[in-house]
């Protein structure tokens, strides 16, 4: 029978669970956000059939490319942040905690000043939370075994 060889493997916490899962989430609605606006313009029946700027402006066409544009660039950040948190790596916990910073700033500017998008800002404070743990932020060399920050 073989021996387990015992490794130096860094166990996960569960809230490391949570956090991506609460990034796959995200990354599904921005994917929507990017399908959703190609399917009103009906872009995937006629094509792009006008113009993206006149003069120096973007055209209500050229908007809607330009926020499908950067939603998808989201979606492929957020996959990235995702394989990045779950090898543990610290970059990925301070790229995460800017990220969801940001987003919970832009998110309550929108509750004021437009449509809310409820779940985006649920998950985001899920992740803001979850990232605040002292284990999550052990495990990511973020915080000393001792309690204080790095």
């Amino acid at each position: 029978m073989a021996r387990r060889i015992k490794t130096d493997k860094k166990k996960r916490p569960i809230a490391v669970s949570v956090i991506a899962a609460a990034i796959v989430v995200l990354f599904l609605i921005r994917l929507y956000q990017a399908y959703d606006p190609l399917i009103r313009q009906q872009l995937f029946r006629s094509g792009i059939n006008g113009p993206l700027l006149t003069g120096f402006r973007l055209t209500f066409l050229g908007s809607t490319l330009l926020t499908i544009v950067i939603y998808l660039v989201l979606s492929i950040a957020g996959i990235i942040t995702l394989i990045g948190f779950l090898r543990l790596r610290r970059w990925s916990w301070v790229l995460l905690m800017a990220w969801t910073g940001a987003s919970l700033v832009i998110s309550l500017v929108d509750y004021f000043y437009t449509r809310t998008n409820y779940a985006v800002m649920a998950s985001n404070v899920i992740i803001a939370f979850a990232l605040n743990i002292v284990d999550v932020q052990r495990i990511f060399g973020i915080r000393r075994g001792n309690g204080t920050t790095l």
